[in-house]
């Protein structure tokens, strides 16, 4: 839902049209009737994934792509 409020509302009432932005709703700011600025949620970023982080620490066989043993991919397909 979208909140639309003049300046002087925007100013004397920040707090709690930025809690409200929290709880993820969208204010425009308006001058005179006409929208000059907008107040969404950030969207928390993601920090960036560093490749090999876990360089040195584990081991793949090397058999890791060699078909599974047949009584194991059995398993795979009983009903549960």
């Amino acid at each position: 839902m979208t909140i639309t409020v003049n300046i002087h509302a925007a100013k004397t009432q920040l707090s709690r049209l930025l809690e409200q932005v929290e709880e993820g709703e969208e204010i425009v700011i308006a001058r005179a009737g006409k929208p000059i600025a907008r107040i969404v949620p950030l969207v928390p970023t993601r920090p960036k994934r560093r490749l090999g982080i876990l360089e040195g620490q584990y081991t793949v066989a090397d058999n890791i792509d060699d078909p599974l043993p047949d009584d194991l991919l059995e398993e795979f397909y009983k009903p549960l």
